[in-house]
Order: structure tokens, then C-alpha cells, then sequence
């Protein structure tokens, strides 16, 4: 019987699109994996989907004008659609906001409930007057009480990794807005962490993990404690009691057991609905989560945990291959910053492959990597065309002119070939180990390493000059035989990195069997054919042009240099008392929504200490994501005389810097809502 293996890959958050910091952390280690187990015949199942509740959700679909639901449609439409392009090959891309995911949820829930695992409590929690809300953990900020780190978040902190309860923290703040949250009586229910320590601690020592996913789960499993499971909220997961009403499910607890309602959707698409149990039901189903270190927590203990709590015989994760984060160009992506790529523009520019291969040479395996331009360009110049690519169109050229366009039969061959033969088949078992042990990155090396194996032959054996003297065209037989057998086995151990230039380059070798399906044990029994029909060469990469790498540089360059500008002529002066009469203060903005039938306006609600206002501003060009306005500190006047702009009354103005592309906003740190401004 075929060896099942389960493959999910961490649910991306339906909240904005992604970029090649997620795709580079759990999606292409995921793919690759599922793809080299296809190969080698296992019954694999690669499963994800969008993860489509929680707060995080409700405040920017209100900032884009959108109900929760749009919201969600809006951004599942577009990751999918970017897995697609980058050839992820799930075998179902689901969403929390199935039916059957509510079902699988509350099931969950009742089971834990009646295993006496959930309790009802009374606590205070960090309450918003600004938002007029219970702050989720995530959007709360404040003071480790471990540590003293300034930043650490309600649920972990980032610095020395301890598991927190947001009220833990010390001087609370909103993620949100900034502003300081108060403690306010809530009532709800409780998942009782505490009582799986002794078995969460007896079973993760028997994982075989990463040192990075081991320390970190450890930490979490030595410091549990009760954890509310629910929160006030419209937008969730429904608690199924009656006393719960206008109650949700917190999204990281729904969002796990997505894995499974995942499942249950895709057998109920292959009409079969009990399908999934073969995966989720069976203890010899191999369970691999792929996630970035950020997911550490809820996939190495508190699903775990939950599982162990409830009547089902679900599957506990067996492998945790969790990656750290990869940033571009030395700092962090952020959308908000414009620190990000165009993705529509790239995929112009560049291939699938070239990316692909670019983020699996430099996967961040066991430390933080980096994307750079410079880097993506000798990626694809030296390797993928320079080594990859010439390696094949040279060899396959040489046959279709000088072996009648098919495989020669190499006859007896001499003690080089065969030590070169060899050679192909140690580094194929090489990657293959690779690949079964989640070394991206190393596989990605061997790949590479087989293409300079086989340029290196090619260079020692000549094969041009054996071409016009007979004698020695049994000496061109073996060169282009081997090269042959060596080209084979590179499309096949690249096939889970580079699908479409492998999949090609297996069309042009004449094989009949599909390269998805070819076992890399047959791989190793079956040489080439001689005889084989070889196709007509085609070009697999294109070079990397520097005019394309300057212009992604250039695009950069303006969001980290003070940007130029033709200097405005100075106005009239003015006396002293005049900028006395100008009342400026720093006002904290509060909400930010655009203006309907205009391009440049934005409402903004401010906080000014003493009062609240709005203001209505011409920057909606230059700010892409509201969002990123919200909690920031301006500058405004604040004595100016009110105007109404399109409909809006505007009792204020803030200030900005002209640029040649817009104009930037300067914010302001420290300063209170109110200050004067001198």
C-alpha cells in the first residue's frame, strides 16, 4: 500500500496579497516537497486554503469601504490566483468561510466542552474607548513583563518568546491606533492549556525537529495557561450556545481546524465525503505542516493540544518544517511602506521558474535570508542560463546536428563515462535526501551542482572533434549518451523547484512518460534509450538584463534616498506676528475613509487632545493602504477657517511635503495629541 502523506501549507490571511516573503517561508518548501512525493508514487494530499476571520478582518474592510465579506472574496480571488501563477500545485485551495469549516469548528468546541477542557470565566480584558471594542491579542502592543521589550505583542513576545496574555503587558497600547486601552469586565470561555502540559511535554520529545521550531515550542508548553477562545464580535465562527450569543471563535482557533474542513470539502468535490478520514483518520498517515516561524505556537502546541482534548482520532502533526523570514533588500516586505514587488509588473519581466528558483536557492531555512535584485540576476544569468540551460541546449544541439537528432548507443564505454555516471547517480541520491529531509536550499545546490557536473564532462570530452573522423565517433557516442542520461536525471531532480523548464526539457529528450510521475528509484534503474527521437532545442532562459534589475533598483531608491525636487521660489516675507496667529497642533488620526468620486481626498478623523475632529486632505494618489495612517501623528492647523470639499466639512488642515510624485506626510513619535507645535 501506498504511503499517504498529508501536506498543508499555514493559511494565508485574507487580508492583503501576498509577496515572496510568505511564498519563500511555507508555500514553494510545500509545493517542492508535495511535488518530489508525487514523483516517488506516495498517495499525497497538499492542502490550504484562506484564513477569513477575525478583527484584523472587520477594521480594514471598514477602511476600504467594504463589508467583511467583500473583503475576503476580494483578496481569496487574488492569492489564488498568485498560487496559481507561481504553479503551487494544492490539490485544494479551500476557505474558513465554508459552512462545513463552521460545522468542523463548533464540533471541536463541543467536544472539548464536554471533555471538561473549556471553562466560563469573568476577566477583565483590554477594552478601546477609541475603537469602541475588545482589542484581539495580536493588535495589542506594550511592555514585556519578562523582558521590558517596548513592542511585545498580547499574545508572544517577539524578543524573548514567551507566551503572553495581552493583560501580561505593561502600559497596553492598540496595534491599531496607539492609543492606551483600559481594563474592562468581559465574560467568556476558556481552553485549558494548562492541563495538557504533561502530555504536550511527552510527546514533543519524541520530535526530531528543527532546534529553532524545538526551543520555541518548548518555551510555549513550559509557560501555558488558560487562553480565552472566544470574543465579542459579528464576524467569526458563531459559539454554538445559547449564552454565547453575539460570541465568536478566536481566528487562531478556528483556523488550524481549517485543515481539516479543508479536507472534508475536497472529498466532498471528488464525491466521495468520507475520503478525508483516509488522511486525517488514519495514525500512519504522515502529517507535515509547513509554516513560517510566526505559526511555531499554534501548530507545535495549541493544535496539538486541542486535538488531544477532543473525541476524534485526528492526526497529530508528525513533521514541522517552519521557516524564518526572508527580507528584501535588507529590510522587511511592507506593503504599507511600498517595500514590496509588483508582482503583476514582475511577472511581465520574469518566469515563473526564475523566481521559483531564486527563492529555493536562498529559502530561510534556519535563519532570516534576503531577497535582492543583484542576487535574482545572477540567480538566473550564471545558474539557471548560464550553467542549466547551456548545459542542455548545447548537448541536444550537438545531437540534432551531429547523432541524427537521437539518443547513439554508446557502445562500450570507457572507464570516465562510467566513473561520470556514477557520479549523476550519487548526486541524485544526494537530492533526493534533500528533498525528504526539507532541505530546500541544499537541493537547489545539488541541482546546480549536476549542471556544472555535466558542462565540466561535456568540456573534457570534446565531443567536436571527434565529429569529422570516423574513428573516433564511438568517443562522441559515449560523450553525448552520457550527457544524455545526465540531462534526464537534471529534469527530473528539478522538477519540484523549476515544473515548467523540466517538464520541457523531458518533451525535447522524446520520453513518453510524464515527468511528474517518474519514480527517481526507476530513474536510477532505466538509462536513456538509444534510438530515443530527440526534439528540436528550444531556449529555456532568458537573460536578466541589467536596464531591468536598474529599474527595480531605481524603484527602491526613491523610497530610501530624500528624493529630489526643483525648489519652490521663496513667498513674500512675513512678519513675525503672522506665524504667531497660525495655531498648530499634533493631532492623532483615528479613522481614515476616501471621499466618494474623488481621487485625492480622504476623510480623516483626528484627535486633538482637547477634541475630535475632521479633516479633509489631498493625498488619497500618494496613500495606497488606509490602513497605514491609522495611530499616526500630524501636524495640523488647527485655527483654520472650516470648508466643506465635496460634501465634507473640513475644520483643519495637515501639513506635507511636496515631492515630485506627490506628497509625504512627516510624522511625528513622541509628541501627545494636542501639543502646540512652535
Amino acid at each position: 500500500m501506498k504511503e499517504k502523506i498529508l501536506v498543508t501549507a499555514a493559511l494565508p490571511y485574507a487580508n492583503g496579497a501576498l509577496h515572496f516573503g510568505h511564498i519563500a517561508g511555507a508555500y514553494l518548501p510545500a509545493d517542492c516537497y508535495a511535488r518530489f512525493q508525487r514523483q516517488n508514487g506516495k498517495d499525497l494530499l497538499f492542502i490550504c486554503g484562506s484564513d477569513e476571520y477575525g478583527i484584523a478582518i472587520t477594521l480594514s474592510a471598514q477602511l476600504a469601504g467594504r463589508t467583511p465579506k467583500e473583503q475576503v472574496d476580494h483578496f481569496h480571488a487574488i492569492n489564488k490566483a498568485l498560487f496559481a501563477r507561481l504553479q503551487i500545485s494544492f490539490d485544494h485551495y479551500s476557505r474558513t468561510t465554508w459552512s462545513g469549516h463552521v460545522e468542523t469548528t463548533q464540533a471541536f468546541f463541543n467536544d472539548l466542552l464536554a471533555n471538561g477542557y473549556i471553562e466560563e470565566r469573568e476577566s477583565d480584558q483590554l477594552y478601546s474607548e477609541k475603537e469602541q471594542m475588545f482589542m484581539a491579542d495580536r493588535y495589542v502592543l506594550g511592555i514585556c513583563p519578562k523582558c521590558s521589550f517596548e513592542k511585545a505583542r498580547g499574545d508572544e513576545c517577539t524578543r524573548c518568546g514567551a507566551s503572553l496574555e495581552a493583560t501580561d503587558l505593561k502600559e497596553p497600547r492598540s496595534a491599531v491606533t496607539g492609543s492606551p486601552l483600559l481594563l474592562k469586565r468581559a465574560h467568556h470561555w476558556y481552553l485549558r492549556f494548562d492541563l495538557f502540559k504533561g502530555k504536550l511535554k511527552e510527546w514533543i520529545s519524541t520530535r526530531m525537529w528543527k532546534a529553532n521550531v524545538l526551543n520555541f515550542a518548548k518555551n510555549y508548553i513550559d509557560d501555558l495557561r488558560p487562553r480565552a477562545i472566544t470574543r465579542d464580535s459579528s464576524w467569526g465562527v458563531p459559539v454554538p450556545l445559547k449564552e454565547a450569543k453575539g460570541k465568536v471563535f478566536y481566528v487562531w482557533f478556528d483556523a488550524p481546524i481549517g485543515y481539516i474542513s479543508a479536507t472534508r470539502e475536497w472529498a466532498e468535490l471528488q464525491k466521495e465525503s468520507e475520503a478525508w478520514k483516509r488522511y486525517w483518520c488514519d495514525p500512519k498517515t504522515k502529517l507535515i505542516n509547513f509554516v513560517g516561524k510566526d505559526n511555531i505556537p499554534f501548530h507545535a502546541v495549541f493544535f496539538p493540544a486541542m486535538i488531544l482534548g477532543q473525541n476524534q482520532p485526528y492526526k497529530i502533526v508528525d513533521e514541522l518544517p517552519a521557516n524564518e523570514f526572508l527580507n528584501y533588500e535588507g529590510r522587511p516586505f511592507s506593503k504599507s511602506e511600498g517595500w514590496t514587488v509588483d508582482l503583476d509588473a514582475f511577472f511581465k519581466k520574469f518566469t515563473v521558474d526564475q523566481i521559483r528558483y531564486a527563492l529555493a536557492a536562498n529559502a530561510p531555512e534556519t535563519q532570516d535570508s534576503e531577497f535582492t535584485w543583484k542576487d535574482f540576476q545572477m540567480r538566473c544569468n550564471s545558474e539557471l542560463l548560464g550553467k542549466w540551460g547551456n548545459f542542455v541546449h548545447r548537448t541536444l544541439v550537438f545531437v540534432k546536428n551531429h547523432a541524427f537528432g537521437e539518443v547513439p548507443d554508446p557502445g562500450l564505454l570507457a572507464p570516465e563515462d562510467d566513473a561520470f555516471l556514477h557520479k549523476i547517480d550519487a548526486l541524485v541520491q544526494e537530492t533526493k535526501a534533500a528533498y525528504e529531509g526539507f532541505h530546500l536550499r541544499k537541493a537547489s545546490q545539488l541541482v546546480m551542482e549536476l549542471a556544472t557536473a555535466g558542462n565540466v564532462y561535456f568540456d573534457a570530452k570534446q565531443p567536436w572533434k571527434c565529429v569529422k573522423d570516423e574513428a573516433l565517433r564511438p568517443f562522441l557516442h559515449h560523450a553525448l549518451y552520457c550527457s544524455l542520461q545526465c540531462i534526464r536525471c537534471l529534469a527530473c531532480i528539478s522538477f519540484p523547484i523549476i515544473p515548467a523548464a523540466s517538464e520541457r526539457v523531458w518533451m525535447m529528450l522524446g520520453e513518453k512518460k510524464r515527468l511528474s510521475q517518474l519514480s527517481w528509484d526507476a530513474l536510477l534503474k532505466e538509462r536513456i534509450r538509444p534510438g530515443q527521437k530527440i526534439l528540436s532545442p528550444q531556449i529555456l532562459f532568458e537573460k536578466v538584463e541589467d536596464a531591468a534589475i536598474e529599474e527595480e533598483m531605481t524603484k527602491l531608491s526613491g523610497l530610501t534616498q530624500k528624493k529630489s525636487c526643483i525648489y519652490a521660489p521663496l513667498k513674500e516675507e512675513i512678519s513675525f506676528d503672522t506665524v504667531q496667529s497660525l495655531d498648530l497642533r499634533v493631532a492623532q488620526i483615528l479613522t481614515v475613509e476616501r471621499i466618494p468620486k474623488s481621487k485625492k481626498l480622504l476623510k480623516i478623523a483626528v484627535d486633538l487632545g482637547f477634541e475630535k475632529r475632521v479633516i479633509v486632505a489631498g493625498i488619497g494618489e500618494k496613500i495606497e493602504d488606509l490602513s497605514s495612517l491609522l495611530g499616526k501623528k500630524i501636524i495640523v492647523a488647527a485655527n483654520l477657517k472650516s470648508a466643506t470639499l465635496m460634501g465634507v466639512e473640513s475644520r483643519g488642515m495637515l501639513f506635507a511635503a511636496s515631492l515630485p510624485d506627490g506628497l509625504e506626510v512627516p510624522f511625528l513619535q513622541d509628541a501627545e495629541p494636542g501639543a502646540v507645535v512652535r
